[in-house]
């Protein structure tokens, strides 16, 4: 399994590029795709994708405020301090690359957005303090726990099924959570996921030193204090720059809010998360020249995501708008059974999410086609939804889309990782494919 790793690691290191050309390379083939399969004039098929280059322009600010905000709070002096000390108890490179990944998927298990950083910000943090640790095999670890989120307490297809009113409501009706997330066997899958991989993970760890990889470093800014004449000489304005009242004026107030968002029985969502995060960075940094100075040498984490993302948006703009995600569907439908079309639901899932990287874009086209052939099938509509959930969470791991905000928190190249995520990506496909046939054949 080294060897393979190793394997892997060497051709993708070779051949893999950066991850926008990457996204360049699916925006083409989506575009062939739908010109030569779905037959649309090429013209369309060009307003297609710039007609939804930016309809994940919200979504993308979510995501890289996440991004910038979480990266900033784990270097708030407290924060930091706490992650050196637990990053110091650890000596082995292999037990850091499992804590690393067992952070990531319980993080993701319980939000979405705090599993996206905090796998990967640890990660960066045991890099400093452990040596002989391979790093990129850690930030494998640490992003490789996203493939759980769409079982996870924030997951996008199982919350939007037990909602009033949801899109397939008169179709399918309210499936509550006790049927998807807390399931005995989705709980079990979750449990193997948490537990088993950071050892699978771990496991992968290189035993020569030649092959090791360890982090490097960059240059540290560091922040020049004014002397003491120069304080003397300080006027109004930069007194109020170095005031930490403003900080945390601003951070209890967000703090409030926060507190009066749950008490008003309101859920867990990106915009909270960021509001929090956002309130505790300033609250902890205190001064705002101090949180300026963090924000400037931390913004660089979300280039990726802000020039990326709309080339996502626009291949999912051509697979909805040409029809060729109710073909993809469709053709993994035609060869289902009642037990089975779970199982098919999963495959089609994770074969579309390639493509179009977004559980809830994916469920809003796909998931009509497949609740339609449970009604003609009789299968079960619980069970198909999670099918689709499962294929979502399934190819993420190797899905260029969520692993840009990784790369620039760790600061390596997609080629890097990509050999272990692979890995990953057989070893939760024999996961999730045992649970979700187990669940059509219940």
């Amino acid at each position: 399994m080294k060897s393979l790793a190793a394997g892997l690691s060497r051709a993708f290191y070779r051949f893999l590029p950066e991850s926008l050309v990457v996204a360049v390379f699916l925006t083409v083939v989506t575009f062939l795709l739908a010109v030569v399969v779905e037959r649309q004039n090429p013209i369309d098929v060009t307003q297609m994708w710039g007609g939804s280059a930016w309809d994940l322009l919200a979504f993308s600010m979510q995501i890289a405020m996440l991004l910038l905000t979480g990266y900033m709070l784990a270097n708030t002096p407290l924060v930091d301090r706490g992650l050196n000390a637990l990053a110091s108890r650890v000596s082995s490179p292999r037990v850091a690359v499992g804590i690393a990944t067992f952070a990531g998927a319980l993080g993701t298990w319980l939000n979405v957005g705090f599993g996206l950083v905090i796998g990967v910000v640890l990660a960066r943090k045991l890099a400093k303090t452990v040596p002989g640790m391979h790093y990129p095999l850690a930030v494998a670890g640490g992003y490789a726990g996203f493939s759980l989120y769409g079982i996870g307490l924030s997951g996008t297809i199982p919350l939007t099924i037990a909602t009033p009113g949801h899109l397939l409501e008169e179709q399918m009706g309210i499936i509550p959570t006790s049927l998807t997330i807390f399931h005995p066997v989705v709980l079990l899958t979750s449990a193997v996921i948490i537990l088993v991989m950071p050892f699978f993970v771990a496991f992968l760890h290189p035993a020569k030193k030649a092959e090791i990889i360890e982090f490097q470093a960059p240059p540290e800014r560091r922040v020049q204090e004014a002397h003491v004449e120069e304080e003397a000489r300080e006027t109004f304005a930069d007194r109020l720059n170095r005031n930490p009242f403003v900080g945390i004026l601003m951070g209890v107030l967000g703090l409030v809010y926060m507190v009066l968002h749950f008490a008003g029985g309101e859920g867990v969502n990106f915009d909270i998360i960021n509001l929090t995060f956002l309130s505790l960075a300033l609250l902890l940094f205190g001064r705002p020249d101090r949180f300026l100075e963090s924000l400037r040498t931390s913004i660089g984490v979300v280039s990726g995501v802000l020039v990326q993302y709309p080339i996502y948006a626009g291949i999912m703009g051509i697979l909805a708008g040409s029809g060729l995600m109710v073909t993809f569907a469709g053709l993994f439908t035609a060869i289902s059974t009642p037990e089975t079309l779970p199982f098919f639901s999963f495959l089609s899932g994770g074969f579309i999410n390639l493509f179009a990287p977004s559980g809830g874009a994916q469920w809003a086209v796909q998931g009509p086609i497949m609740i339609e052939a449970a009604q003609q099938m009789g299968a079960d509509y619980g069970a198909t939804a999670l099918g689709v959930a499962y294929g979502d969470q399934w190819t993420n791991a190797i899905q260029p889309f969520w692993i840009i905000p990784v790369l620039a928190i760790s600061g390596i190249k997609l080629r890097e990782v990509m050999g272990y995520l692979f890995l990953v990506l057989i070893f939760m496909g024999v996961v999730y494919g045992a649970s979700i046939l187990l669940l059509g054949f219940l």
